[in-house]
């Protein structure tokens, strides 16, 4: 009753609870934060679901419709979906129909990609339906205070965030399901943006890369504004430094992209628009890439319903390198302006290809293809068909006492995991963080993804916790304590989900018993998880 009269206050526009202590407080609206808050209720604890922006389910319904599963050649990954994240995919089955093929699939353990695929508004209203179903209160719009008192403490344990809407929340245990790792820095918690040098924890890829093959160019591209001249300067989307030394660490983080949901279909279709501010020589690159022979991606279909989810994985695309670096650490305002260059860019991009009149001369059937696209009315039906936001692949990542390194993902004699909550099954995907010049060329470095010395592991309730000296009251299901290359390996949507129902678990557990999350008993933890679903090893 205590959680649906609450439920009730948050649908009144203006009228929030009166600082009630709940049990549990998300801070994010991601696929983490929703299961983490669903988890929460379902075990019969109060909680609020704080969103900052307007729109619940991350990146899942502003664009990536693909959420890599079952979607390479060398490996099936849809085992390790359990739990909460497995019944999401059932809804998402359902709403389209496929119900009995989804469970044959299971039951078969067939490869089958297409099935697990979605539209971003289908992803969305499903997570509107399942959360109303529980009765948790949302609240939208409800970024933390850009202040050092946003977080109050009591020793080791926050007492209350400040919103900057005014408000103020209180709780007993806080969940961090932000990307960003927003809550965590508000409280005071260690963590780090970036790539560590291989030294830090005895690594062997991540830091700057010697060579990067991996979505490297497939054409040579002059860098330079007069073609042959250093001193020229070089052209947009290429940044003037060195290399550098390979396996030191830098402030790089891999590129950010718009996850595009694009149609052919001429009755949902908006053609793609000109920026307002359109700066023609900004695509440079795309040219010269075309001169030299290379062919630049195209949409194709690849979720329901004839649409796509366009990503940025190629030599030559819409991935900006080297263009976020201000954006983790950034305040709210300059992360805004990152977001805003990145739209401008990618629209102008979009616009270039279907209407450039060189690109026509140069790759007619290319243009062909692109003027056949274009955005879809029936999707981000508030932004103009344009996804609200970008694909923030890497941003903050705590640094606990325990870090998930290379060495977990590595083939061989990887270091036994004996608390394991989810289980991540991805290699360490690390798309390039830089272009540069390197020997009279451009060239993407940074990328990091296929070999064979990965394997699957399991993910340490350890890297989802804090220090205890710095806070034993707030968990994180979305910046696990882990390096820059092990990071690459964990962050797909059905390993977040995962990660939000341990953290919504493990914060009922430490409310019940009244011991801090480092307390939590793992023996109570491992039984929760196991009996709602939750895989803690490929095997169970």
């Amino acid at each position: 009753m205590k959680n649906f009269l609450i439920s009730l206050l948050f649908l009144i526009p203006g009228v929030l609870p009166a600082q009630p202590v709940y049990d549990v407080v998300v801070y994010g609206g991601t696929p983490a934060g929703v299961m983490a808050a669903i988890q929460v209720a379902r075990m019969g604890q109060t909680v609020a679901l704080l969103e900052p922006g307007r729109h619940l389910g991350g990146i899942m319904v502003e664009g990536l419709g693909g959420t890599d599963i079952d979607n390479h050649q060398e490996f099936q990954n849809s085992p390790a979906v359990g739990g909460l994240a497995l019944e999401f995919y059932r809804r998402i089955a359902k709403a389209y129909g496929r119900s009995d093929e989804f469970e044959q699939v299971l039951r078969s353990k067939a490869k089958k990609p297409d099935i697990w695929r979605f539209e971003p508004h289908v992803a969305e209203q499903i997570l509107l339906d399942w959360v109303a179903e529980h009765k948790i209160g949302i609240a939208y719009e409800s970024r933390l205070l850009e202040m050092k008192d946003a977080v109050l403490k009591k020793g080791t344990a926050i007492q209350q965030i400040k919103l900057e809407n005014g408000q103020t929340y209180r709780a007993k245990v806080f969940i961090d399901a932000t990307i960003e790792g927003d809550l965590l820095n508000a409280a005071g918690i260690s963590t780090v943006i970036g790539r560590e040098s291989n030294a830090t924890y005895g690594e062997a890829k991540n830091g700057i890369q010697a060579v990067t093959d991996h979505a490297q160019f497939l054409v040579k591209v002059d860098p330079y504004r007069v073609m042959g001249d250093p001193t020229s300067g070089v052209i947009p989307t290429i940044q003037n430094e060195p290399l550098g030394t390979p396996g030191d660490g830098d402030q790089h983080l891999q590129a950010y992209c718009f996850r595009m949901c694009l149609t052919k279909n001429p009755t949902n279709r908006i053609p793609f628009p000109k920026p307002e501010v359109y700066q023609r020589e900004q695509y440079e690159i795309y040219l010269r890439y075309l001169k030299a022979g290379g062919k630049l991606y195209r949409p194709r279909v690849d979720i329901p319903n004839g649409k796509t989810d366009l990503g940025a994985w190629h030599d030559l695309s819409h991935n900006l390198y080297g263009m976020n670096m201000a954006y983790p650490g950034g305040n709210y305002a300059t992360r805004q302006t990152v977001l805003a260059q990145h739209r401008q860019f990618t629209q102008g991009l979009f616009y270039f290809l279907a209407n450039d009149e060189e690109v026509g001369r140069l790759a007619p059937d290319l243009q062909k293809e692109w003027t056949l696209w274009g955005l879809s009315k029936d999707e981000f039906t508030d932004n103009g068909g344009w996804p609200r936001l970008f694909y923030v692949r890497d941003a903050r990542r705590m640094v606990s006492d325990y870090v998930i390194t290379e060495h977990h993902v590595r083939k061989g004699n990887p270091p036994p995991v004996p608390d394991p909550v989810a289980v991540a099954y991805w290699p360490p995907d690390i798309h390039s963080v830089r272009r540069i010049v390197k020997d009279g060329y451009a060239y993407n470095e940074g990328s990091v993804f296929r070999d064979n010395t990965w394997q699957p592991f399991g993910i340490s309730y350890r890297a989802l916790i804090p220090k205890a000296s710095e806070c034993t009251n707030l968990l994180t299901a979305s910046c696990p304590s882990s390096s820059h290359i092990a990071y690459g390996a964990i962050r797909i949507e059905f390993t977040f989900m995962a990660l939000g129902q341990a953290c919504g678990t493990a914060a009922v557990l430490a409310n019940q018993k009244r011991v801090t999350v480092q307390a939590v008993n793992q023996k109570e933890l491992k039984d929760k998880l196991l009996a709602d679903g939750q895989l803690l090893s490929l095997n169970n």
